[in-house]
């Protein structure tokens, strides 16, 4: 499960709130404290624009073009330079060709002087022809110049299929940082209280900085930037108290540190690069004079990577990479220019950890995509298709010839990919079914009606027996650590000749490049779930991007949702609110006036009214709101609710055995459990049957009340009942996919505790995913034939 923001408004650069809380240098204070980590997560965003199919400048990629006889391309801005043949020597033979090639030289310059720079996304001019030049400069030691570097980058080529076996995906559980030694956290400790920062980060700026952490903040006081929970204005009070009059917004240190903030809060936003405008229009609301050069700087530090994508091509245009140089008739007099197309490019700015994940994820799904290419379905497959109906039969279709499927509907649909998962092992196959949470998995190897499977008679039947055992599913964070599933073979690739996803849309950038690199050769992937659910809270849109670049087989369920709660979901998901008949009490609305009396409702609910009149437990009843902060959020909610569910004292952070909590043992991942006891060792909890020992350290930042959580925290799971509340002060956060996310997580009855008027139906109506910045689309589309 995922996390989000307490105020889903503010989601960094690239939104449309983005200056928000532009801080000047000399602003704030060092002394506010650090947010837990999920406090930081993204919040429920949506479409984004897609990337193009360019590597980062100076990559592997990025060499000169093929230009003939070797001449060097002119700068961008400097076109009306002339250029200076390479090749030096031409024999009398040759002296035809020549001069075709002078003439094609001079329709160049002459393009170039009437209308600017940007071919083909071979030239570029300012800012992005200096950021292309600041990667060239890097590759070969030197400083960036302030000019620019005159050979620009070929364009991306599409990738061979790769031949290799996948490496070993690194399990989860290795990618925590070791605990720093006493002696650095001492000297951090030391550092922080002589800039008048919180001692307390101690620990987490020795662990993020290293051993020598308080060398590097002496030297670079910005870097305290890269602490989570650390703000611009923080880190400049903090660089204040150290540096005295040498502190200047100006400073290079600290525009390069804003610049990767402002890219890590990007990705917590869920893009994957921010397109330059906007990294440097935020970087000029946060007071750095000089945002160009800020940017250069941290791409020449290898803090960032620039690309150069080329977007698609007007309709009509030739789609090649056409700079007219090659192509051009010399009999025409200059007249083939004009019939030249130029390819518009984007440049984008991103972090290394991302850029490189989506641009894994881009090889490995096309490596699938091109093993499994089969003319007609085997026979073998198609009698296992014809033991089943409707969407459940063309999925097992589609799956036998192709490498790469997307399964897409509601929850009642999870009965397809578990009829899928059946037919597979019936025909021998080693296949494995893996869900975001621990609660859809079982759900999954549950009988069909355990699946949400609950259909009309006479309706679109998955067939009978299509469950999968407990030992064939597993969570998508326990299969890639190696605690669930079918482990690993001799080459390091998953054990497995079949591997279906659910939740498809909660898959951020990374975790899908590690599942999918994690395939052997040979092997099918099915991604299943609803397109309509929040996406993920780590970085990109996987599941929509994929969808959207359609370069592989799309199976729509045709399964619907049943009954009243069935109704009201699939009109949200299209827009629309309806009013629904709700003859059991499936579906009941508590008008409030304010965020007090929605507290008091909504306890008045859990504790009384629900397990009274439908005799649910309210231990099997979840509440949802928008956030974590303000006066109806998940902090006052739990509070109240613990009040009169499990009162105590809290004598362990807080906490007292028997309490409901959300544990989150990584930014974006989040545990629903219970309290057990605590001790010496640390706070013991149960997750999903799961004993836990979170260290007395780690308590406060990745321990919450559970009772009532986000959306994103509930994303994944299903509850016999829930309770959604929507203040008044909720009313600007709410989206389609918010209400779509939070009302598909009751499976019997659905209470809404209502402040918000005529924003809900405003928001179901207008209201769309936020954009994400991606590149995942082109990156495929540069590397997976166009299908027929």
């Amino acid at each position: 499960m995922s996390t989000e923001p307490e105020a889903t408004d503010n989601t960094g650069p690239g939104t449309p709130d983005i200056g928000a809380e532009g801080a000047t240098h000399g602003t704030g204070s060092a002394g506010a404290e650090t947010a837990p980590q999920e406090d930081a997560a993204a919040t429920d965003e949506g479409t984004g624009s897609t990337g193009g199919d360019g590597r980062a400048a100076g990559g592997e990629d990025g060499g000169a073009p093929a230009d003939d006889e070797g001449g060097e391309a002119a700068a961008a801005g400097h076109e009306d330079d002339e250029d200076e043949e390479g090749a030096g020597k031409v024999s009398e033979a040759q002296a035809e060709l020549a001069a075709q090639r002078v003439e094609r030289e001079r329709i160049e310059r002459r393009r170039a002087e009437r209308r600017g720079p940007v071919e083909s996304g071979a030239k570029l001019s300012g800012t992005a022809a200096d950021l292309l030049a600041a990667v060239r400069a890097v590759e070969s030691g030197q400083k960036p110049a302030e000019t620019v570097f005159h050979e620009p980058p070929a364009p991306r080529r599409p990738a061979p299929e790769p031949v290799h076996r996948p490496r070993p995906a690194q399990p989860a559980s290795a990618a925590a940082p070791a605990l720093p030694s006493d002696a650095s956290v001492a000297a951090a400790r030391e550092v922080l209280a002589a800039g008048g920062a919180p001692e307390g980060l101690a620990g987490q700026v020795a662990a993020v900085l290293g051993d020598g952490a308080a060398e590097a903040l002496r030297a670079d006081p910005w870097q305290l930037l890269r602490v989570a929970g650390v703000r611009p204005e923080h880190a400049d009070s903090f660089a204040r108290a150290l540096l005295g009059a040498e502190c200047a917004p100006d400073d290079e240190r600290r525009g390069r540190a804003v610049t990767v903030w402002l890219l890590e809060q990007a990705a917590l936003a869920g893009h994957t690069a921010l397109e330059l405008p906007a990294l440097t229009a935020a970087l000029a609301q946060r007071g750095v004079p000089e945002a160009e050069d800020a940017v250069q700087n941290a791409i020449a530090e290898g803090d960032a990577l620039v690309f150069q994508d080329a977007l698609e091509e007007p309709a009509g245009r030739p789609a090649g990479p056409g700079t007219g140089a090659e192509g051009a008739d010399v009999g025409d007099g200059g007249q083939g220019e004009e019939e030249e197309a130029e390819r518009p490019v984007r440049v984008l700015v991103g972090l290394e950890r991302y850029a490189l994940a989506e641009e894994s994820l881009a090889d490995a799904l096309a490596r699938l995509v091109n093993s499994l290419a089969e003319e007609e379905v085997p026979a073998d497959w198609e009698s296992a298709a014809a033991s089943v109906s409707g969407s459940a039969a063309e999925l097992i279709r589609a799956v036998a010839g192709h490498g790469l499927v997307l399964h897409t509907g509601g929850e009642a649909s999870r009965a397809e990919p578990a009829a899928l998962l059946a037919a597979a092992r019936a025909l021998g196959l080693r296949a494995v079914g893996a869900c975001h949470t621990s609660g859809g998995s079982r759900r999954l190897a549950g009988p069909p009606q355990a699946a949400g499977a609950r259909r009309p008679s006479g309706g679109d039947s998955a067939g009978a027996g299509a469950s999968p055992g407990t030992e064939e599913v597993a969570t998508v964070a326990g299969l890639l650590s190696g605690t669930e599933g079918p482990g690993r073979d001799a080459e390091g690739a998953l054990a497995l000749d079949l591997l279906v996803v659910l939740d498809a849309p909660q898959l951020d950038v990374e975790s899908a490049a590690m599942l999918a690199e994690s395939l052997p050769d040979g092997a099918r992937l099915v991604l299943s779930g609803d397109p309509a659910v929040l996406w993920s809270a780590g970085p990109g849109r996987v599941f929509a991007d994929l969808l959207a670049a359609r370069v592989c087989p799309q199976v729509a369920s045709r399964t619907p949702d049943p009954g009243p709660l069935g109704e009201l979901v699939s009109g949200v998901g299209i827009g629309e609110l309806n009013q629904v008949e709700a003859p059991g009490k499936e579906l009941v609305i508590v008008p409030v006036r304010d965020a007090g009396e929605a507290v008091h409702r909504t306890v008045q609910l859990v504790a009384d009214s629900v397990p009274r009149a439908l005799g649910i437990p309210a231990e099997q009843t979840v509440v949802i709101t928008p956030g974590h902060g303000g006066a109806a959020g998940t902090r006052a909610l739990n509070t109240a609710l613990k009040e009169r569910l499990n009162p105590g004292p809290g004598r362990f952070g807080g906490f007292d055995p028997g309490d409901r909590i959300a544990y989150s043992p990584a930014p974006g991942r989040t545990l629903p459990g219970q309290v057990v006891k605590a001790d010496a060792d640390g706070l013991h909890l149960s997750c999903a049957g799961t004993p836990v020992v979170v260290p007395r350290e780690r308590v406060e930042q990745s321990v919450r009340h559970g009772w009532a959580l986000t959306a994103h925290q509930a994303v994944g799971d299903r509850w016999p009942a829930a309770v959604v509340v929507l203040p008044g002060d909720a009313a600007q956060t709410l989206s389609r996919p918010w209400v779509y996310t939070a009302f598909g997580r009751a499976d019997r009855h659905l209470s809404v505790v209502h402040g918000v008027e005529q924003a809900l139906p405003h928001a179901v109506r207008e209201v769309g995913p936020k954009p994400r910045t991606t590149r995942l689309p082109l990156l495929l589309r540069a590397q997976v034939p166009a299908p027929a």
